[in-house]
C-alpha cells in the first residue's frame, strides 16, 4: 500500500466573527504551511506576533473549551477549528488571528469548513505520520465519564453523550473511513444547559453566547434559533470535540475510541496518556523485524516427535531457539488456510485468542519436556493468569512465541509467555503445567 501523503491548504482564506467566551471581534486566516509543521497559531495582534504550537504539551486549560499556551500567549476554544483541519485531511496549516479565540460562528464547525473548501488542499512530498496504538488507554472523571483507546488498524470513535438530568442520551460511532466529516459531524453544534448558562457568565465565560451559536438544554426543551440539524446532534458535536482535542496528539492515531460523558478534560487527558505511551516506545524502539536469537531449535518434525498434536491443532511451526533450560522461542506462520477463520469471522479472519493462548502452551510444553523429563512425558496445560490480548492476529502475520520458565517444583511449572507479531506484543499470560505419562 502506498504511504499517505501529508497536506496543507492550497491558498490562504479567511474567516470572520465573535469569539465565544470573549465576545471579542476576531478574524482568522488558514495559510500554507510546509511538511512536518503540524497546525501552528500566530498571534498577529500582538508584538513580535509570537505562535503557539497545537500540541499537548502546550495545553494550558480544558473549561468548557480547549486552551492553548507558550509563555504568557494564549489561544482560547481551538478545538472545532482544529477538528475541521483533522476532519478535511488538512495535515500542516499556518493559523493567523487578530485575537486569543477563533470566531465561533454558529457553534460548529460549518464556517470552518467552508474556509478551508475554498483555500483547497495541496499534497506535500512528506509520509505522514501514524501511530497504531499498542496498548490500551483508560481515563476516568469522577461524574462517571470515561474514555478508551483500543488498539486498532483505524481511528473510529464511539460515544455515547449522557448528562446529569438522564435525558437526551445519544449515541453514535463514526470513522473517516466510512464517514463523511463535513456533512455528518462538522454541522452539530456546541450545546449547554440552561442552568449553567449563569454561573459560566459569573466566571467570565461565553460572553459571545447566544441562540445564534449555541442549542440551549432546559429540560425536556430545546432552545435554538432553528431546528435540529440532527437527530442526534449532540453527541455529535461531542465526536467533533473528540477529533479536535486529539489532533493535539503529534500523529494521525489509529486506535478505537469509545467514550461515554466526554469532556475537553477527559478528551486531552487521554491524548497526554498516549503521547507518554508514544513516547516510551520511541525510546526503546526495537527493529522492524523481531527476532530473537539463541541456540538450538526444532522443525516440525522433531515437534511431532514430542507434542501428540496434529493438524489442525498443532500450532507450532517449529522452535527458534532454546536458550539454556528456561527460555524457549517458537514460530507460528498464520495463513489465510487456518481451518478456524471461514467462521472466525466471515469478511473479517482473526486468529481467536484462545489458540493463541493454546500455542503458547506449545511451546511451553516443548521446554518443559526437554528440561525436566529428557523426553518420554507430556507436558498438560492446567491453568492460564493474567491473559491479555492486545492486538489483532490477521492471515499473513507471523507469530513469535517467547516461553521463560518461572517456577518449577517436582512436575508442576509456571511459564511466563507472550506472542509478538513483528515487533508488537499480541498476547500474553502466565500458564502452568503439569507433566505427566503419555
Amino acid at each position: 500500500m502506498a504511504s499517505l501523503k501529508q497536506t496543507t491548504v492550497r491558498e490562504p482564506q479567511s474567516v470572520k466573527g465573535s469569539a465565544l467566551h470573549t465576545g471579542s471581534d476576531v478574524t482568522l486566516t488558514v495559510k500554507p504551511a510546509a511538511a512536518n509543521t503540524g497546525y501552528v497559531f500566530k498571534r498577529i495582534d500582538l508584538a513580535d506576533e509570537p505562535t503557539v504550537a497545537a500540541h499537548i504539551d502546550n495545553v494550558k486549560q480544558v473549561e468548557r473549551a480547549t486552551t492553548l499556551g507558550e509563555g504568557s500567549v494564549k489561544i482560547h476554544t481551538v478545538e472545532h477549528l482544529l477538528s475541521a483541519l483533522r476532519g478535511c485531511g488538512i495535515d500542516n496549516a499556518l493559523i493567523e488571528i487578530d485575537a486569543n479565540e477563533p470566531p465561533i460562528g454558529d457553534g460548529s464547525s460549518k464556517h470552518f469548513i467552508e474556509m478551508l473548501d475554498k483555500a483547497g488542499k495541496q499534497e506535500l512530498d512528506a509520509t505522514v505520520a501514524e501511530y497504531e496504538l499498542h496498548e490500551p488507554v483508560r481515563v476516568t472523571s469522577r461524574d462517571g465519564g470515561y474514555i478508551i483507546a483500543w488498539p486498532s488498524d483505524r481511528f473510529e470513535i464511539s460515544c455515547t453523550n449522557a448528562n446529569h438530568i438522564g435525558k437526551h442520551t445519544q449515541y453514535r460511532t463514526w470513522n473517516p473511513e466510512t464517514g463523511n466529516y463535513a456533512k455528518e459531524i462538522a454541522l452539530a453544534r456546541t450545546f449547554v444547559f440552561y442552568e449553567e448558562v449563569q454561573p459560566l457568565m459569573e466566571k467570565g465565560l461565553i460572553k459571545g453566547g447566544s441562540l445564534e451559536n449555541a442549542v440551549v438544554i432546559r429540560g425536556d426543551a430545546i432552545l435554538s434559533r432553528e431546528p435540529l440539524r440532527y437527530e442526534d446532534e449532540f453527541v455529535r458535536h461531542k465526536i467533533l470535540d473528540i477529533i479536535g482535542d486529539l489532533s493535539l496528539f503529534p500523529c494521525r492515531l489509529k486506535a478505537h475510541i469509545y467514550a461515554v460523558k466526554p469532556s475537553h478534560a477527559l478528551n486531552v487527558e487521554l491524548a497526554r496518556e498516549i503521547y507518554k505511551q508514544y513516547k516510551q516506545r520511541q525510546s526503546q524502539r526495537l527493529p522492524m523485524e523481531y527476532v530473537p536469537t539463541g541456540e538450538g531449535g526444532m522443525d516440525t518434525q522433531d515437534i511431532m516427535k514430542i507434542l501428540p498434536h496434529r493438524y489442525p491443532f498443532l500450532l507450532v511451526d517449529r522452535i527458534l531457539s532454546f536458550e539454556g533450560e528456561t527460555k524457549a522461542v517458537g514460530q507460528k506462520a498464520v495463513t489465510m488456510n487456518e481451518p478456524f477463520f471461514p467462521g472466525h469471522f466471515p469478511g473479517h479472519p482473526v486468529m481467536p485468542g484462545v489458540l493463541q493462548v493454546e500455542a503458547m502452551a506449545q511451546v511451553a510444553s516443548l521446554l518443559m519436556c526437554r528440561t525436566f523429563s529428557g523426553g518420554g512425558k507430556l507436558g498438560y496445560f492446567m491453568s492460564a493468569d493474567k491473559v491479555k490480548f492486545r492486538k489483532p492476529v490477521l492471515p499473513g502475520d507471523t507469530l513469535i512465541i517467547e516461553v521463560e520458565l518461572t517456577k518449577a517444583r517436582g512436575k508442576i511449572a509456571k511459564a511466563s509467555c507472550l506472542c509478538r507479531v513483528k515487533n508488537d506484543i499480541v498476547s500474553e499470560g502466565e500458564l502452568m503445567f503439569g507433566l505427566v505419562d503419555p
